[in-house]
């Protein structure tokens, strides 16, 4: 099976141009091809990654990719699936939402060898450009009525559209043009939504090139939940790259949770396993689905990916402790990534009696419910199971002087902090 028939299997081609022809170039020569991204945030999401990870799948291939960084459309905005204007960034804070945006995307590619990435920022050529030489040099070539016609600025009309995202297209076609004439980049890659701005480069360097100059555009689809509700989101909000937004347990445990019904599309668009390995956790779904054996492998794919191995392994451990309660085997900041969201109580030493704790942290309602729920066996103290209604809690109850893990029940965690 080929590079395309792959990525048919995998569901990752939604749109492309000239496919034959695309097809031939790719079995003939080894290309360079780009995606980029804006950087909205100092981090990508989970969202972000498929186009990317695609990128990765043709350097397996010998292809080169050239990883762009929109440090000049990122200050001015894509109107695609917006109803009103962005609010735009200052030049300070793109460049550091550039900076941290590269180095996570420094964890996918391999920039080694002779096919190694091209990371680039969009700023270095366009940032520089005045406005007659945009104007004279690329505008002339982008026709209104040409523009009119995309969805994206064609949904705006009735809401209104400034002349700054309006220009937003051919900013991108700028990128198209660039690279095909200095990284020899024939293919540019997007998401669903991308592809008025894709094929805004194609017209723009069949105007700009020579005579017979080729280049091409695949768009990947939206990434969309079996129960239909948006993927990449939890309660926290946004599952994000970068570690400090979402640490690797709760990555860990936003695709281990997936969904049977999703979770070998997502082993398809999100990892490199084979095609066997794949279909083999697709059949362990369907006759073993109590073993989450597929979830498990995707899980520790992309935690592995993103966060690396010690990571991983760490994610793991947070998760075997919780489920067996041995949480006293966790350190401090394993602690701090596992009990993130859970509720939390500081301490003084007028806490020290059990009791006492359980009521001022709002474990229990009420003393008399605290010494029931103690004397029931409902309560354990870093996963011990405390029955004495006079227990004062010890120097040795706090794991790394930090935190005391109090459970009242089967599910119902509180973390004290001291």
């Amino acid at each position: 099976m080929d590079l395309l028939q792959d990525l048919a299997w995998r569901g990752l081609i939604y749109q492309q141009t000239d496919e034959e022809s695309l097809k031939d170039l790719i079995s003939k020569e080894k290309i360079s091809l780009y995606c980029g991204v804006d950087p909205t945030a100092d981090s990508m999401h989970i969202g972000h990654m498929v186009p990317f990870l695609t990128l990765r799948r043709f350097q397996q291939h010998g292809h080169r990719p050239v990883v762009l960084v929109g440090g000049a459309t990122g200050l001015i905005g894509d109107p695609s699936g917006k109803s009103e204007e962005r609010k735009l960034q200052t030049l300070e804070a793109v460049q550091k939402n550039v900076e941290g945006i590269q180095k996570q995307l420094e964890s996918i590619f391999s920039f080694d060898g002779e096919n190694g990435a091209v990371m680039v920022n969009n700023y270095d050529w366009a940032g520089s450009m005045d406005i007659v030489t945009f104007l004279r040099d690329i505008g002339k070539h982008i026709g209104v009525n040409y523009m009119l016609a995309k969805d994206t600025i064609a949904s705006r009309l009735d809401s209104g559209i400034s002349f700054t995202e309006f220009t937003y297209t051919i900013l991108q076609a700028m990128d198209f043009n660039h690279l095909y004439e200095n990284f020899n980049c024939k293919l540019q890659v997007g998401g669903s939504d991308q592809w008025g701005n894709i094929t805004s480069g194609l017209e723009l360097i069949r105007k700009m090139q020579p005579e017979g100059s080729k280049a091409f555009g695949v768009t990947i689809p939206l990434v969309t939940k079996a129960d239909g509700t948006k993927f990449g989101k939890t309660e926290g909000g946004a599952v994000w790259l970068d570690a400090k937004k979402t640490t690797p347990y709760e990555f860990y445990q936003f695709w281990i949770n997936a969904a049977d019904a999703d979770v070998v599309k997502y082993l398809k668009y999100f990892t490199f396993l084979s095609h066997e390995e794949i279909e083999a956790l697709g059949r362990s779904v369907e006759e073993e689905p109590h073993l989450r054996k597929a979830q498990k492998a995707l899980a520790e794919e992309m935690t592995r990916l993103i966060h690396g191995e010690d990571s991983l392994q760490q994610a793991i451990k947070i998760t075997e402790a919780l489920f067996s309660g041995d949480v006293r085997s966790l350190s401090a900041s394993e602690i701090e990534q596992g009990f993130k969201d859970v509720p939390s109580f500081n301490a003084t030493e007028a806490e020290a009696n059990l009791v006492d704790l359980l009521v001022a942290a709002k474990i229990s309602p009420s003393k008399r419910q605290a010494r029931e729920d103690i004397t029931n066996g409902a309560v354990t103290v870093n996963g011990e199971r405390i029955t004495d209604t006079t227990y004062l809690l010890q120097d040795t109850d706090r794991i790394e002087g930090q935190f005391t893990i109090i459970r009242r029940g089967k599910k119902k965690y509180s973390l004290i902090k001291y």
